[in-house]
Formats: C-alpha cells, structure tokens, sequence
C-alpha cells in the first residue's frame, strides 16, 4: 500500500497496520505502545500545558517539515513558559490519497525533533478524511512540562528592561512563502524550525530579572512585542539597525511588500530581562549554537503608553503596529 486510504481510519485491521507499521515504528514510548486509552503518567510537581494545531504548507519546506515544526512549536511554547518539555500527544487528520511514504517522513521527523529535548510523545490518534477535506495532512499537538521557573508574564515588563531575540528574524515565514510562490531558492535560506528547550534552559537557571519570554510565530516580532506593551501598558522602543534581518529574507520582503517584524520565526525567542542583566544574556545566548545571532534590539521606555515605537536608521520614529489581515496563510 502506498498511499492512504479511508479504511486507515475505519479503527479496523488497517489501522492497526498503519498504528503498527508507521507510528509505532517511530513512537516506541512504553506508555504510549500500550495502546491504552489514555496515557497513565507520573507528572512532576507544577506543570505547563499547551496544545496547537499545525496547518502549513507546502508540508516539506527547506530546514524542515510539518512533523518538525509540531514538536519544535509545542516544545517552544512550553520551553518559554518556564517549563522543560515531557510529554507530549500528537493527533494526525490525513486526506485519503496521502503518499505512506510521506507520512512515514514526517512521522520519522517528528522522532528526531523530540529526541533531542528527550520529549515522550505518550499518546495520539490518528483519523482518515476523504480526498478534499483536508489538504493533505494537518496535525494537532499537545504537551506537558515541569515548571522550572515560575512568574514569567506578558505583564512583568518595566521601564528600563532590555528586549532580546536570539537570532535573525522572518526565517521561517520568509521561507515558506518563497517555496509558496516559487521565488528562486538557490538563496542560502532555510526555516530555523527547531526546538529551544536547551536554548532557554541556561536563562532559567541563571537570569534573576527574566520577565517574560515568547516564541514569535504568526504575526512574528513585531505580535509579540505589542502584545507585551499592552499586556504590561508600557512603551517599547526598538532600534531597527539592531534587529538582526538576513539579506535574503529582507530581499523577499521587498519584493513582496512585507514587514520583517511581521514574518514567523520557530526557532528563535524573544527575551525581555532587566537593564543590569542584558549583557549576561546576551553572552548566554551567544554561547549556543542556536543563538549565535542574538541581538539586544530595543528597551522598555515608560509605563502608560502600551505602543511599540520603531527608531528607523535614518532618526525618525514611527508606531510598530501588529500585523492586520491575512498576511500568510497556513504558515505554521
């Protein structure tokens, strides 16, 4: 059999070999190859939960896939919570028709991505659609995560913190939309698609002023910080010449009118610390691979004003707002 069928989702003797030969394959936790109803887990002390679903197309993009961006994205909102990923459930919806050799591909991506945060997918569900109700596949996660750090928030922010991300910003939108619309990829750019757990575990532990911390998927940098700035009903200014833009994501931006501070990223985090502490986390992000790129980009300026201020190269000043409309879809 290459490609599925209905009857893979009819709970009979073909799920049973697609459970068995696919996922299972892949999925060898003894909790979930117990094939119980339910997960029974020994859950540690305060625990994070988080559930997403995972729509983006093309399914296979350059730095990754549908099945690495559902357990990079669930680790990512767990991990800057102040939480080290666990557990996790993943559900598959797939339209008849699917290439098995695709699904195997992404379920196989999806083994490695955890792997590398020691992540145990613990329980799934699996439904077959006739052809046309669904685009392929589309995933839902969710997880659960040890509560190492408490008092992360939105609201925390005050005047004088410094804002941070980790590495260049628009990657992972940049990328999809170029594949999207056939824009030449012999450009050096991939999706930084990854998980962050070990990216953020060192601030936990060593920052005393961490006050809040987002992954900026949809609606990228630019969501995040004006979420922060009404949250916390404070003004942030950002330096645009510190905002760190590859050459190639701002070529496509120009070529397609969009704003870098509006497209994904989903490997990459925003930090907001204390005035005294900047530095130090800088040095920590810089240590790890993944944030070889990190970059403090602005500060907080002033409570009242929950706005977020852009300071262009050439001296002005104008609003960042948030991204309106239907910028990209199926992005993430």
């Amino acid at each position: 059999m290459k490609f599925i069928t209905v009857a893979h989702g009819s709970g009979g003797e073909e799920t049973r070999k697609l459970i068995e030969e696919v996922f299972l394959r892949e999925f060898s936790d003894p909790v979930l190859t117990d094939l119980e109803d339910s997960a029974l887990l020994d859950v540690p002390r305060r625990i994070a939960f988080t559930t997403d679903g995972f729509t983006v197309s093309p399914i296979f993009f350059r730095g990754g896939d549908i099945g690495k961006l559902a357990v990079s994205g669930t680790v990512n909102d767990l991990a800057v919570t102040g939480a080290k990923p666990i557990f996790m459930s993943v559900s598959f919806i797939i339209e008849e028709g699917f290439p098995l050799e695709d699904l195997k591909r992404i379920v196989r991506s999806m083994k490695e991505t955890a792997e590398e945060v020691s992540l145990r997918i613990v329980a799934g569900d699996t439904k077959v659609v006739p052809k046309g109700q669904v685009d392929g596949v589309f995933i839902t996660t969710s997880g659960i995560g040890e509560v190492l750090r408490n008092g992360l928030s939105s609201r925390n922010l005050q005047p004088g913190d410094l804002i941070l991300v980790s590495g260049t910003v628009g990657d992972h939108g940049a990328t999809v939309i170029a594949e999207r619309e056939g824009i030449n990829m012999d450009m050096d750019l991939e999706s930084d698609c990854s998980p962050l757990w070990d990216l953020i575990e060192p601030l936990l532990k060593e920052l005393k002023t961490l006050r809040a911390m987002r992954d900026p998927t949809r609606g990228g940098l630019a969501a995040v910080l004006n979420e922060w700035a009404d949250a916390s009903q404070v003004q942030i200014e950002v330096d645009e010449e510190r905002i760190p833009v590859k050459d190639q994501v701002r070529g496509i931006c120009e070529m397609l009118g969009f704003e870098p501070t509006h497209l994904a990223n989903e490997g990459m985090v925003v930090v907001c610390v204390g005035q005294d502490e900047g530095e130090k986390a800088l040095d920590l992000l810089r240590k790890h691979p993944k944030g070889k790129d990190a970059a403090i980009v602005g500060s907080v300026v002033s409570k009242g004003k929950g706005r977020v201020v852009l300071k262009t190269p050439y001296g002005a000043e104008r609003i960042l707002d948030p991204p309106s409309g239907e910028l990209l879809p199926r992005i993430c």
